[in-house]
């Protein structure tokens, strides 16, 4: 439309007449938007806002004296607020192009003066601190301007004929030197075992295949070897069958004749044995009762024997009386007294003759005893069983 103005997105527009701009600027900045203008009472101009270039070669003196060649990049634009476009307006609107030629030369400048402070050592170990102080001195100049750095590069720096840096630089290039022919050292060393593994490998590969082959051959052997055993294997198993067969048989038959044996000869003998031992035992029981009866029919006789003589010694007993010389001190009375006394002990003994032939059961003992006891009264002489004669026989 006509008087519609609309700057570029990379673009400041300047309409300068009628009302001031911001802060008393003579044009008022438009940036984003279009805006209506007034032919002949406006004008309109448009600042870049867009990226700008500037290169610096300059050469500058370390604080050691030596000289050195230095090449740097500044990448700088024209600041987005109003200020830095008034600013940039009023002193580049009619040649742009002295912004590029102003940035560089401020910033040599201030190259040479932060070079001067350092040495080549700083300068070239640090190239960031250097771009960095270089930067910071420089802001405040260059926002006067309205321009704002975005980066500064140290491209090269360069002594030129004297060799310093070179020489600064040879034990680093020789300790590279050296780590480089180490590594390629290592490297070789490496390459070699691994080829040398390489070859192991392949070697025990070599190996393994040439054990399995074998194994293969070796099992493939194997079982040709017992395929043709079969036949002579089966028949031998059935031989060792048929051995196993006949050696059960004979000692079936070695029990059925130990079996046989002890039928016809031990347990006949056994038998035997048996009738025999019976028989001596029943032969010692009839000796015994025989021994026993012969003892008991002694016993009887001899019982016999006594009740026989009994009378007899009661007859002996009293007839030594008469010719005794025996002085009755009470008469008839005493006299009577003795021949009742040797009637009773006669008496006496025939009943405990007759209990020995009742209790013929008792123990030998008692036998004994009534035995020793008919001894004693037979053997004993008259005098003895009748009283001396040679002296008178007082009787209470």
């Amino acid at each position: 439309m006509f008087g519609y103005r609309v700057p570029a997105p990379d673009e400041a527009m300047l309409i300068s007449g009628g009302r001031r701009g911001l802060g008393g600027a003579p044009f008022r900045v438009v940036t984003g938007h279009g805006k209506f203008v007034l032919p002949v009472f406006r004008k309109v101009r448009f600042l870049t806002l867009s990226m700008c270039e500037s290169e610096v070669t300059e050469t500058c003196v370390t604080r050691q004296g030596i000289a050195l060649h230095v090449r740097a990049v500044i990448a700088f634009k024209v600041g987005n607020d109003h200020e830095s476009i008034i600013n940039a307006g009023q002193r580049f609107l009619s040649d742009q192009e002295q912004m590029s030629v102003l940035t560089g030369r401020i910033f040599a400048g201030h190259l040479r003066a932060i070079i001067g402070s350092m040495t080549v050592e700083e300068i070239v170990t640090e190239r960031q601190k250097l771009a960095a102080e270089v930067l910071d001195t420089s802001k405040t100049e260059m926002a006067k301007i309205g321009l704002t750095v975005d980066s500064l590069q140290i491209q090269s720096i360069d002594d030129g004929d004297t060799g310093y840096i070179d020489a600064m630089s040879a034990p680093h290039k020789a300790a590279i030197q050296r780590q480089a022919q180490i590594a390629q050292a290592q490297a070789t060393q490496a390459s070699v075992e691994a080829e040398q593994a390489a070859a192991r490998n392949q070697a025990e590969y070599a190996r393994q295949t040439a054990i399995v082959k074998a194994e293969y051959s070796a099992e493939v052997d194997r079982a040709q070897a017992k395929a043709a055993q079969a036949g002579p294997l089966a028949q031998a198993h059935a031989q060792q069958e048929v051995l196993a067969a006949q050696t059960e048989l004979a000692q079936r038959q070695a029990k059925l004749r130990q079996q046989q044996l002890v039928a016809e000869v031990v347990k006949p003998a056994e038998a035997e044995a048996e009738r025999v031992r019976i028989l001596a035992a029943a032969e010692a029981q009839r000796m015994k009762i025989q021994a026993e009866a012969a003892a008991s029919y002694d016993r009887v006789a001899l019982d016999r024997m006594l009740i026989d003589q009994l009378p007899q010694i009661v007859k002996e007993a009293a007839g030594g009386l008469a010719g005794a010389n025996v002085n009755v001190l009470n008469g008839a009375d005493g006299l009577g007294e003795i021949a009742a006394g040797l009637v009773s002990q006669g008496l006496t003994i025939l009943d405990s003759v007759r209990q020995n032939l009742n209790g013929n059961d008792k123990d030998s003992d008692g036998d004994r005893s009534a035995k020793s006891t008919a001894d004693r009264l037979l053997q004993l002489p008259t005098s003895k069983r009748t009283g001396s004669n040679d002296g008178p026989v007082d009787v209470d």
